[in-house]
């Protein structure tokens, strides 16, 4: 019985041992990443472990981006937490305002990410990683913390649920309404504890930025990560944020190592027709209640977020800028706009891509996850309905627990802005 992708990778960081899905094995860890919310907590039980120093200042990552710039005294004091143990522990990746973009559009640009590699984040959405076929997952801040003092993590090798997508891709259709169908299709547990291992003839064509998407939202679903096999757009990516380029050239045989076998054990498969599916909607207030959007009728919204780890990469700007060209958003709409990263808020300068935002009345913001967990700079009311780009819209996520947050991918959210009422894109 051959092993997947998910297998291969633990196989390696075991020192080798063959391993199976079900096994619990204690791994290396080759990145381990804490934020604002969740990496002081992660420093208090390092010291309480009685550790001195990180077992590798270059594995360690900080990045200061749920509630910076800071709103508050409370959140200022977080960020400082971080800043004093990188400047101790002389932590090499510590990226903060002005050289920080939201943590999950900022390690792969940064090319800390490759293929094969085992990473863990006190942040649920650390499974974007998988889009560049590393197996990438949160983990707790305790979890972090003995990862930073001893170099590894216990696991739990996780079965594997396979999704084949096939067919056509309809007008608008995208990463962000692939994986919005899926988890309406299997649920928000769907994938409890899964490795979602996305395949087939569209994905070995789908844009990178979509593959981060897609493997942002397996934690939708319940899974334990999100993964996609390496290949020629995932090497071209990687060598493209890498100096050495001739590294990557030498790593790519190792890579292919990793490939799920034809004959791996899977728990189950899914085959998915692309060609059927419209751009999604979820509806308030789970990701899973996802419909096409021609079925949400007469939805009038007060806000709009585009951004977040799961969109707010240059190719969702792109979209939302062809569509607001030339127009207005609402005037009792108001739409915020938040670029992934510094590098991708220069892009999109460069462009004129963040003229087309101001002339259309939308705000943009530097890189920060604001109002995505309801932190800051685009909290909503009581009664406000918000249409958003983010990746969650549990009761209460963006501001009151009386408001709505619908989820979708930019193309939508930037149509939507414009009419004032969550509509199709073909429709502005």
């Amino acid at each position: 019985m051959g092993y997947t992708i998910t297998e291969k990778i633990f196989s390696v960081h075991v020192n080798g041992k063959k391993v199976k899905a079900g096994d619990f094995v204690y791994a290396k860890v080759d990145l381990g990443l804490g934020n604002d919310v969740t990496a002081p907590i992660a420093i208090d039980q390092f010291y309480k472990l009685g550790a001195k120093k990180v077992y590798d200042n270059k594995k360690v990552v900080l990045v200061p981006d749920h509630f910076t710039p800071a709103k508050d005294i409370k959140s200022a004091t977080q960020a400082k937490i971080l800043r004093d143990f990188a400047k101790k522990q002389k932590i090499k990746h510590y990226y903060e305002i002005g050289r920080m973009g939201i943590e999950h559009a900022l390690l792969p640009e940064l090319g800390l990410v490759e293929p094969g590699k085992l990473i863990i984040g006190a942040d649920s959405h650390t499974c974007t990683y998988g889009a560049l076929g590393a197996f990438a997952t949160g983990v707790g801040s305790t979890d972090l913390a003995a990862c930073w003092a001893t170099g590894s993590c216990w696991f739990k090798v996780p079965q594997t649920m396979k999704f084949v997508y096939k067919g056509k891709f309809k007008k608008w259709v995208c990463g962000k309404d692939l994986i919005l169908f899926t988890i309406g299709k299997i649920g928000v547990d769907g994938a409890l504890y899964k490795a979602m291992e996305f395949s087939g003839p569209v994905i070995e064509q789908l844009p990178v930025d979509d593959r981060f998407t897609m493997a942002n939202m397996a934690i939708e679903a319940g899974g334990k990560s999100g993964i996609i096999a390496p290949d020629k757009i995932t090497y071209n990516y990687v060598k493209a944020q890498t100096a050495d380029r001739k590294i990557i050239d030498k790593k790519i045989k190792k890579w292919e190592q990793f490939l799920s076998d034809n004959d791996a054990q899977y728990e189950q498969v899914f085959d998915i027709d692309v060609s059927q599916i419209e751009p999604q909607v979820a509806l308030p207030h789970l990701p899973s209640n996802s419909v096409s959007v021609n079925r949400v009728k007469n939805i009038t919204i007060d806000q709009v977020v585009i951004g977040s780890c799961t969109n707010g990469r240059i190719s969702d700007l792109r979209i939302a800028a062809k569509i607001l060209k030339g127009k207005k958003v609402h005037p009792s709409v108001r739409c915020i706009i938040f670029p992934a990263t510094q590098a991708i808020y220069l892009q999109a300068m460069k462009e004129g891509l963040l003229e087309i935002f101001v002339n259309a009345n939308a705000v943009v913001s530097t890189p920060t996850c604001g109002p995505c967990l309801g932190g800051h700079m685009g909290i909503l009311a009581k009664g406000e309905r918000a249409i958003a780009t983010t990746n969650r819209n549990f009761i209460g996520r963006m501001g009151h627990p009386e408001s709505e947050v619908y989820l979708s991918s930019p193309a939508v959210a930037a149509a939507s802005s414009v009419t004032g009422k969550i509509i199709h894109p073909d429709n502005v």
